[in-house]
This record gives C-alpha cells, structure tokens and sequence, in this order.
C-alpha cells in the first residue's frame, strides 16, 4: 500500500503535469497563430494570458509542493522559497484578474446593440493588451510583501511566531501587520470577485432573454441556429463557473488557515483547490469552445506541407 504522504506527491505532480501541457497547447497554439498572420479574436489575446498564469501557477506549486509531500522539503533556499513564493502569488491574481476580464469583455460584447453599446464595443478591443499589461503591474506590485515575510524551510525560528507551508515558512511578527496584508490581498480579490459575479449575473439574464425571443420565433431556420455570441458567452460561463467554484472552496479554506495553527491536510486541501482550476480550465476551453478545434486544424494544414 503506497504511503499517504508518498500518494499525495504523486497527486500534485500528475495534477501539475496534466495542467501544464493542457495550458502549453493553448498559449502553443494561439501563438502559432499569430506569428504566422491568422487572424484571432479579441478574446484570445486574455485567454492566452490565462494559460500562461496559470501555467506559472502550476509550475510555481505544484512541483513544490508535490516534492515537500514526498518528503524533499529542504530543496529550496532562503532567496529560492521567496522567488517561487512571489510568483505563486502574482500567478494566482493574473488568474483570477484576468478572469474577470475575460467576464467583463463577453458582457459587453454580448449587450444590446444600441448606440451608447456600440461605440463601446468598438472600443474596447483596443484596450484590452493595456488591461493584461497592468494586471501584470498590479499584481507585481502587490505582493512585494511576501518578499519581507517569508523565509526557507530551515530557518524556522519561533514555531509561535511562524506559519509553516512545507516547502516555505511565514513569519507572523503582529495582528496589525498580519491584518494589513490580509486587507492588502484580499480587497482586490473581493473587488474582482464582485465584478465577476455582476458580469456573470448580467451574462444570465441575457443568454435568458434570448432564449425567449428564439423560443417566439417558430421558424426552423432561426429557432435551431446557435449564434457565435452566444456559444462564446456559455463557453466562459462555464469556464467562471468552474473558477467561482474552486476559488469560493479555497478561500474558505484559506480563511480556517489563517484563523489557526497549520496542519498538513490543510495546507495539501489548499494547494490542491488552487491548482484545480488551472489544471481543468484548458480542458474546459477545449470542449466548450469549438473555435479551438478549429484553430488546431488551421494549425495541422500550415504545419504537413513542410512534413510531407
């Protein structure tokens, strides 16, 4: 019978692997696409950014993690635990911010077409590129903290003053400190998850409406046809479902962590629900969104000319 620490390492590094190579064939295949001139949509340029966060995110826990549960927890020094740490973080919130913009811009592109709309859907395709470039500055910028809070695995100090995470230990030095970062961190979040949820909301009561206009409509021609906008908006509901549900699971989790001492079950449960998402999200993408496949064709025709 195979050891529990033993499984649970082998459970983090197949669940890094599976979620880095289904990420990898996205940003392969969006790139692939762009330096050989195909044209893409507005809404690959943030669906790329989201597998390349969350690649970085796998890449930056997973391997760790699943290591320090096999019982290699000394692998990283001082500087090594802080850089691996640090973009654990910033890879989270590229996640979920970028997330809600990709909720964001299907709202929009998705409302009436009446005047005030449509001059902002013309617009807004153009600041997208800005929009990702600072969410890398924000989030960059936002946990600079955890550079000053945490330390290797080896300098542990006083076990009162010190949250251990396996790999990486943080120093706890006072209420108000400790508070002022969990407020640092967690109102941006909070803010991202608000507009996801209204955008989500709005998708819904839209996607409805819709419904109820084609189900007036008795004409096979319209009332079987499925629209472009629409494929495209249950698609990313999917995919924020699918966030919403793991993020909600790991901030309760979170939460109960911060509140008391760490066990190890808790500290494995969070870094599992953590990477859940960004292991299934590419699969879901690939699914739910047909466009994909047809990319990968694309791609296959460009590629068996120069194989042949």
């Amino acid at each position: 019978m195979i050891p529990l620490d033993r499984l649970v390492g082998i459970v983090f590094l197949f669940q890094t692997g599976t979620g880095v190579q289904g990420n990898l064939f996205l940003i392969y295949l969006f790139s692939f696409l762009f330096f050989t001139g195909q044209r893409l949509r507005p809404i690959d340029l943030i669906l790329t950014q989201l597998a390349v966060a969350n690649s970085l995110l796998l890449l930056s826990k997973g391997v760790v993690q699943g290591l320090a549960a096999l019982g290699l927890k000394n692998i990283l020094d001082d500087m090594g635990c802080k850089i691996v740490f640090y973009l654990h973080r910033v890879a989270r919130g590229l996640s979920l911010n970028t997330t809600c913009l990709l909720s964001g811009f299907q709202a929009i592109i998705i409302s009436p077409h009446n005047p005030r709309w449509i001059n902002l859907k013309a617009r807004v395709p153009r600041y997208i590129m800005p929009s990702l470039l600072l969410c890398w500055i924000f989030h960059m910028l936002q946990n600079i903290l955890i550079l000053m809070k945490l330390e290797g695995p080896r300098d542990i100090g006083n076990t009162t003053e010190t949250k251990q995470y396996g790999y990486c230990s943080v120093n706890v030095t006072t209420d108000i400190s400790e508070s002022l970062h969990a407020l640092v961190i967690s109102l941006p979040d909070a803010m991202f998850m608000t507009s996801i949820s209204f955008t989500t909301c709005y998708k819904v009561y839209l996607l409805y409406k819709h419904h109820k206009r084609v189900q007036q409509v008795h004409t096979d021609s319209v009332s079987h046809r499925t629209f472009p906008e629409t494929r495209a908006t249950q698609m990313i509901l999917l995919l924020v479902g699918t966030f919403v549900t793991f993020y909600l699971l790991n901030s309760i989790l979170t939460g109960c962590m911060h509140s008391m001492t760490l066990k190890p079950w808790m500290v494995h449960s969070s870094a599992f629900l953590a990477a859940c998402f960004p292991m299934v999200s590419p699969f879901v993408l690939i699914k739910s969104d047909p466009q994909i496949m047809k990319y990968y064709r694309v791609v296959q025709g460009r590629k068996s000319p120069h194989t042949e």
